[in-house]
C-alpha cells in the first residue's frame, strides 16, 4: 500500500504545464544552482514546478528568496512541500510581474524556463535591466546558442544584439533531453547572464531596437536595402550599408544608430 504521505504527493504532484517539461536530475538542479554568484541580494525563481532547484535554495537564502509559478497545481505541490516559503511563494506570472517589489538592486533571476515563453522572460528582464544585475536559466539549446553568438555567427541576430547590448551571455552547459520529465524533442543549455557596466548606449535606445529588428527580419539583405525606410540621401552610400547585419557588433549597431538619428536631425532642421 502507498504511504500517507506518497498519497499525498501523487495528489498534488503538478501536471506539465505551459510548454514546461520538468528537470528530474539532482546533478543537474544543483549544478545549476551552484552558477549563481554570491554577490546577488535577491534571487527569483520563475517556475519552479515540482521545486526541484527550489530545494536547493529554500533553506539558506529563504530571507531573499522568492518563487513566481504562474500554476496553480504546482503552487499546490510547492505550498505542501516547501510550506517555510510562506508569502514569498508567489502565484502569478512573472510576465506581468514588477520586479521592484521583491528588491531593490542586485537581483538574480534563475528557473527551468518554458521554452514556448523562454525569449519573453528574457525580454521581462531587459524591462528590469537596472535590477536584475544576473539572470541563471535553462532554455532550448538553439536559443542558447543565439544568445550568446558573436558578430559573424549564423545564429547571431535580434535577442543577440539587444541583450548582449546590456548583458554579458556565457553560454554554460548542454543538457540531454533524458534528464527530463517528459523528455522534449530538443536539448536545452544552461545560460549565465551578467549585467555590464553599461548604464547609457549612447544612443537613441527606441531607434536602436528599431534598426536591430528591421535588419534582422531580412538579415539576407544589405543594410542599404533592409533599412533603406530610415535612410536619409546623404548617407545611403555610406559603406557600412553594404553589409548584412550578422557583420555588425553591438558597438557598430550603436554608431550605426547615431549615423542614423544624426542625419535624420540634420534633415529635420
Amino acid at each position: 500500500m502507498k504511504s500517507e504521505d506518497s498519497r499525498q504527493k501523487s495528489e498534488v504532484r503538478p501536471k506539465k504545464a505551459l510548454g514546461q517539461h520538468f528537470l528530474i536530475d539532482q546533478n543537474i538542479a544543483r549544478k545549476i544552482v551552484e552558477q549563481l554568484s554570491p554577490d546577488v541580494e535577491t534571487v527569483v525563481e520563475v517556475g519552479a514546478g515540482m521545486g526541484v532547484l527550489t530545494q536547493y535554495m529554500v533553506q539558506d537564502i529563504l530571507d531573499k528568496f522568492y518563487v513566481i509559478e504562474i500554476d496553480h497545481e504546482s503552487v499546490d505541490y510547492l505550498k505542501v512541500h516547501y510550506p517555510t516559503l510562506g508569502d514569498h511563494l508567489i502565484e502569478g506570472d512573472f510576465l506581468k510581474a514588477d520586479l521592484n517589489q521583491y528588491g531593490q538592486k542586485n537581483m538574480a533571476i534563475i528557473g527551468n524556463f518554458p521554452y514556448n515563453i523562454s525569449s519573453q522572460i528574457i525580454f521581462q528582464v531587459l524591462k528590469h535591466k537596472d535590477l536584475v544585475v544576473e539572470v541563471v536559466g535553462m532554455v532550448q539549446k538553439e536559443m542558447a546558442e543565439r544568445m550568446a553568438a558573436k558578430e559573424g555567427s549564423k545564429t547571431y541576430g535580434i535577442l543577440s544584439v539587444l541583450m548582449q547590448a546590456w548583458y554579458d551571455i556565457d553560454y554554460r552547459f548542454t543538457v540531454n533531453e533524458n534528464v527530463f520529465n517528459p523528455p522534449p524533442k530538443v536539448k536545452s543549455a544552461v545560460i549565465k547572464m551578467r549585467r555590464n557596466a553599461v548604464t547609457d548606449l549612447g544612443c537613441d535606445e527606441k531607434l536602436f531596437v528599431t534598426i536591430v529588428k528591421q535588419a534582422f527580419n531580412q538579415r539576407r539583405k544589405t543594410l542599404r536595402n533592409s533599412l533603406r525606410s530610415l535612410l536619409s540621401p546623404e548617407i545611403i552610400e555610406n559603406e557600412v550599408f553594404n553589409k548584412r547585419p550578422e557583420q555588425l557588433s553591438v558597438k557598430e549597431f550603436i554608431d550605426l544608430t547615431n549615423l542614423i538619428s544624426s542625419a535624420a536631425s540634420r534633415g529635420e532642421q
